[in-house]
């Protein structure tokens, strides 16, 4: 399994007309096929006038054993919709993502390779537009700052980001705590953290998760 994947920050969406009929297609990021679902139930009731409203999402890391792929013609010819509109997200590399592409028809039949270049194009044509975020997995290490915490704080965070280290919360209490995020070995993170605080700081590994970056 890699330990990073491409999905998207946000909603995105475009719309191409051929001969007369209409395709749009909204990408909405997602995580659960719950989730997928019912992005394709707002789209179904938002443009309730259409007559199809293919889908295809793709759900975690690539050869995840929880990896998910379903994709659905909605009544178009079998394979003309469903199936390109998953190989354009598969070609894209995009993971966490659902795409509707909702059909009004124009009057004017396609025909089976027809189709599937609309699809196809109108799945390309939202990628093309959609803001694109980065996912790492990281393992978590928690890091308590000494007496002198709140001092040393904000140079800290500044150094960790410098150094493209994820700061994923920090917590002022009666001593400063940092959650960190890195993608290679906890014990060289916290040779850093030793280095950078002169050694007045405590390290405790959590677990493995994913992040944005």
């Amino acid at each position: 399994m890699s330990r990073q994947y491409r999905t998207i920050s946000g909603e995105a969406s475009a719309e191409i007309e051929v001969k007369r009929s209409r395709f749009r297609c909204d990408l909405t990021r997602v995580a659960t096929e719950e989730a997928a679902r019912e992005a394709i139930a707002r789209a179904r009731a938002e443009f309730w006038d259409a007559r199809h409203h293919c889908s295809a999402f793709v759900l975690g890391p690539a050869g995840d054993p929880g990896s998910m792929e379903r994709s659905s013609d909605d009544g178009e010819p079998a394979g003309t919709a469903g199936a390109p509109m998953l190989e354009v997200l598969r070609g894209a590399e995009l993971r966490d993502v659902v795409a509707v592409v909702t059909r009004w028809f124009g009057g004017t039949l396609l025909g089976a390779g027809g189709l599937v270049r609309a699809y196809s194009d109108s799945v390309r044509a939202s990628v093309e537009v959609a803001p694109i975020q980065r996912r790492e997995l990281v393992t978590e290490v928690e890091v308590t700052l000494g007496e002198d915490g709140y001092v040393r704080a904000g140079r800290l965070e500044a150094d960790l980001r410098a150094r493209g280290i994820a700061v994923l919360d920090v917590a002022y209490a009666e001593r400063v705590t940092f959650l960190l995020g890195t993608p290679g070995e906890p014990g060289e993170l916290a040779a850093q953290i030793a280095g950078l605080t002169a050694g007045t700081a405590n390290t405790r590994v959590h677990r493995t998760t994913w992040v944005d970056r």
